[in-house]
């Protein structure tokens, strides 16, 4: 009766065993998959983040630039005529009704004093003296300027942005100046309110006074802005990234970027919860799918331990090791001398080499964009960390779709997104066989050529460009290209990323010498 008696017990222990091992596999793995995740979209969040805040930025300094540029326009009309008032309105009327760039346009004389205003019900305001601290500055400094933020005297919280007038023998005649009231419907709120909101995320505005140029909340706008460690950084800082507590006490991720002619900053954040919010659906959705294979393995292993325990005791041993390197080795080194034994090695076997093939599509995942099938930013670096490691010399084409914002405007975003297919399309027949290629932006694109020169790069990105251009993409027609090239070399001591900003630089050279060309940027 005694080898009877033991029978239940060794079964017992083999089951207890088999059970922990394989709740502590499932709970790690679950754990572990929780915590690469959350981190990856926390990550992306504020990748994402800053790169809108950049953009937004780009936009911003752009719509200043042009706004200043009317101003000169006008100052040069203007200074042909500084007393013939008529036609000094008339030039103001057509500033302030030619387009939404203003509030109201006013033109000062080098007294102070308002001689014409738009629109007309502010013109009872001409033959005043201006005094305020802007206007001040202005007339002391007769050069170009974007006020700082000041309360008028009719209690508007504005900016001021002003062109000095110089007559045809340089003499001083005042300035002309366009207004944006910061709580009133203008530019820059009309701008910056298109900030497409998800889950809980806003963007807002501050200048280096603390002081709030846009908010949501139009409540909030010309407040100073509390207790901030963010806002406390901005003035030394270009771009980047934070994760922070707000005035609300809600912890968010945020990226930023400052507008370099006024060193407004732009801020572009979401709430931490809202962001790894969908991953518990996730994790419960790997449990539920987990699930009945967990149960069908351990209806298995219950019925082959009635019939013997040595092997299984084996596997057992094996399988709470399944983290480690050599484990595939070591399960195929159990004896399982019988058929029962050998199926559930097989199964074993097969368990891990499917979990090694789902670890390896979430990386795969991980470092690719999921619209055109090429490397995201998380590709190309992990790329690049693995040419510098091995010293291997490469190549960069940076790539960007000539005035891809109006695509999206006259067709949608959907056809923007057709034609960022059929470009990746384009552009894989294009590379070399071992050639990466990346989507770095919105409409921006990378290649990445391994031990090519700038002879090569230049040949392969100028056939890109050529086939691009005739290659025609319904409903849009033709679309071109700008690209700019650099070569990087393992023993000039620079960093890759560097050469992937004098591609960009290349690149920007590209547009500004009318678009669709490829510039190279030759090393020093």
């Amino acid at each position: 009766m005694f080898p009877y008696a033991r029978r239940p017990d060794l079964r017992s222990l083999i089951l207890m065993l088999c059970a922990v091992t394989a709740l502590v596999m499932l709970l790690a793995s679950y754990f572990a998959s929780y915590r690469v995740q959350r981190q990856l979209l926390i990550d992306n969040a504020l990748e994402a983040n800053r790169a809108y805040a950049a953009k937004v930025a780009a936009v911003t300094e752009n719509t200043l630039v042009n706004a200043l540029q009317q101003l000169a326009y006008s100052a040069n009309q203007c200074a042909r005529h500084p007393d013939d008032d008529s036609l000094v309105q008339a030039e103001i009327d057509r500033l302030q009704a030619q387009s939404n760039l203003f509030n109201s346009t006013l033109r000062v004389n080098a007294q102070g004093v308002l001689r014409t205003l738009a629109p007309a019900p502010l013109q009872h305001l001409a033959g005043t003296l201006t005094r305020s601290d802007a206007a001040q500055q202005a007339l002391r400094e007769r050069r170009t300027l974007v006020s700082t933020p000041f309360l008028s005297a009719a209690g508007n919280l504005l900016v001021i942005m002003s062109q000095p007038i110089f007559d045809a023998n340089g003499h001083y005649q005042g300035y002309i100046g366009g207004s944006l009231y910061l709580r009133e419907r203008n530019m820059l709120n009309s701008l910056l309110g298109t900030h497409f909101y998800q889950n809980g995320a806003y963007l807002y505005v501050v200048d280096r006074n603390r002081r709030l140029l846009f908010h949501p909340d139009s409540q909030r706008v010309g407040s100073l802005v509390g207790d901030n460690p963010l806002v406390d950084e901005l003035p030394r800082l270009d771009q980047g990234t934070r994760r922070l507590i707000n005035s609300q006490g809600v912890e968010m991720l945020a990226g930023f970027a400052t507008v370099p002619s006024t060193g407004w900053a732009i801020v572009s954040q979401q709430p931490l919860q809202s962001t790894v919010a969908p991953l518990r659906h996730l994790i419960l959705n790997v449990i539920a799918i987990s699930a009945p294979l967990a149960l069908l393995g351990w209806l298995l292993l219950c019925w082959l331990t009635q019939v013997i325990a040595h092997p299984l005791r084996q596997l057992a041993t094996v399988a709470r090791g399944t983290s480690e390197q050599q484990t595939t080795e070591r399960i195929h080194q159990v004896r399982a001398w019988y058929a029962e034994a050998a199926e559930l090695k097989r199964a074993l076997l097969f368990g891990l080499n499917l979990l090694q093939e789902r670890i390896g599509r979430l990386n795969h995942d991980v470092q690719t964009d999921p619209l055109t099938g090429l490397l995201n930013r998380r590709g190309l670096q992990q790329a690049l960390r693995l040419l510098q490691a091995e010293k291997r010399g490469f190549a960069v084409v940076v790539l960007d779709i000539d005035h891809f914002k109006r695509i999206n405007d006259n067709h949608g975003h959907d056809i923007g997104d057709l034609v960022l297919h059929r470009l990746a399309g384009l552009m894989r027949g294009t590379c070399r066989e071992g050639d990466l290629l990346c989507r770095t932006g919105g409409e921006e694109f990378l290649m990445l050529l391994p031990g090519a020169g700038l002879e090569v790069a230049s040949a392969i990105a100028g056939h890109l460009r050529l086939t691009v251009e005739h290659t025609p993409i319904e409903p849009v027609g033709g679309i071109t290209l700008s690209l700019g090239v650099a070569n990087w070399q393992p023993l000039t001591g620079d960093e890759p990323g560097d050469t992937l900003r004098k591609a960009d630089q290349a690149l920007y050279r590209a547009k500004q010498k009318g678009r669709n060309r490829v510039c190279i940027e030759h090393p020093v």
